[in-house]
């Protein structure tokens, strides 16, 4: 295993918790897709991890420990992620949730998730596309129930986005549950799978009755996933909209799959700003807005940042906004911080009377570096409006 001197500022870093290794902080180095043992200048072990380029960095702090990362290490760290998500497993109402969530869990640059019978394996970089294998190996002893899985590549270089990985195949497309919803999903095409689901709680309140007998406007909705919670919560009627046309046909699956006529739940393909406009010119009011951009997105006529660009979306939908109505804020932008996100949401807000009702972060399924705020990216808050 080659090994790496640290500068003290990375040094520092890596003490602090901050177990991503960036560009910057190793100019001259020349190594990728292996295994490494950081040392300090001084000489002192600190422990193992890997090189390899992906979009958050160059590589990953793993372990203070001397480790191979063979079967037995994966076994090791699948079996205590495993135990972390016992009521997850006993929960007959969820069967779609995180199993494995990257450096929350012990191991930067995978995640795995389980959809039913099966399981979706996303790798971020080359390296732990290289270790597929033995992974695999070790997560077939963990978890002997599951009947097969997927693969989704999420970094540059490989031809293919997706592909089946072993045992059986699922028929697709099909169903799972979450919160007693039943949503329809699809494991082996492109990156997608119909469902986001680190928003399982945030949904979950909807199925609850945040929006019951209210009318509920889902923006930048995908598959409607918030819009079927809140029509399973008592929402009278919900709008979903985006730009992307596929949308619509998935949209309607799920709420066909929970027994929903498409009378009150309408369904747009539109650029969301341009709905806007269209719901002010139409005398359109709705009483919750659900907003969950990306965290960068670009059409034919503008170019969207939830760093930038956040306010101008609250500010536009409390022109839609009922009185006393509840706007739902969203963002899994992790260069992000919670308190610029909270601002860039009072900047958008101005003098506009509101108070916070709850406020989200990632799901216990999906375990999170807790000495480092960016791998907690998930940032979620209902905001009710007094006008």
């Amino acid at each position: 295993m080659k090994q790496v001197i640290l500068h003290s500022s990375v040094e520092d870093k890596l003490k602090r918790g901050r177990w991503i290794l960036e560009k910057d902080d190793f100019p001259q180095l020349d190594l990728d897709n292996q295994a490494v043992a950081f040392y300090s200048r001084k000489g002192n072990f600190l422990g193992t991890g890997y090189l390899s380029p992906q979009n958050k960095g160059i590589g990953w702090f793993v372990t203070e420990e001397t480790v191979q990362f063979d079967q037995v290490f994966f076994q090791r760290i699948f079996q205590q992620a495993k135990a972390k998500r016992t009521a997850y497993a006993l929960d007959n109402r969820t069967t779609a949730y995180r199993l494995f969530n990257q450096e929350g869990d012990g191991f930067g640059g995978v995640t795995i998730d389980c959809y039913g019978d099966y399981a979706v394996f996303s790798w971020y970089n080359a390296y732990v596309y290289q270790l597929k294998e033995v992974m695999t190996a070790a997560f077939k002893q963990v978890y002997p129930e599951v009947l097969g899985a997927y693969e989704k590549i999420r970094f540059k270089g490989l031809e293919q986005e997706s592909a089946h990985l072993y045992g059986q195949k699922q028929e697709e497309p099909f169903l799972v549950l979450e919160n007693g919803v039943s949503y329809q999903v699809f494991l082996n095409d492109g990156l997608m799978t119909g469902i986001f689901l680190d928003q399982h709680e945030v949904r979950g309140s909807l199925v609850d009755g945040l929006a019951a007998g209210k009318s509920l406007l889902n923006l930048f909705s995908y598959t409607a996933a918030f819009s079927v919670a809140a029509a399973m919560g008592g929402a009278v009627a919900t709008t979903s909209v985006d730009l992307a046309k596929r949308s619509r046909e998935l949209s309607e699956a799920h709420f066909l799959a929970n027994g929903f006529r498409m009378d009150q739940h309408r369904l747009v393909v539109m650029d969301v700003f341009d709905y806007f406009k269209y719901a002010k010119r139409h005398g359109l009011s709705y009483d919750v807005i659900v907003l969950d951009p990306p965290s960068f997105a670009r059409n034919k006529k503008r170019i969207f940042s939830v760093a930038k660009d956040y306010h101008k979306l609250i500010a536009e939908a409390l022109e839609i906004l009922e009185p006393d109505g509840i706007l739902i804020a969203s963002t899994n932008a992790a260069n992000l911080s919670r308190r610029r996100f909270k601002e860039e949401l009072e900047k958008g807000f101005g003098k506009t009377k509101h108070q916070y009702l709850s406020e989200y972060g990632l799901p216990a399924d999906f375990a999170y570096n807790k000495k480092d705020e960016s791998s907690n990216y998930l940032k979620v808050f209902t905001i009710k409006v007094d006008k």
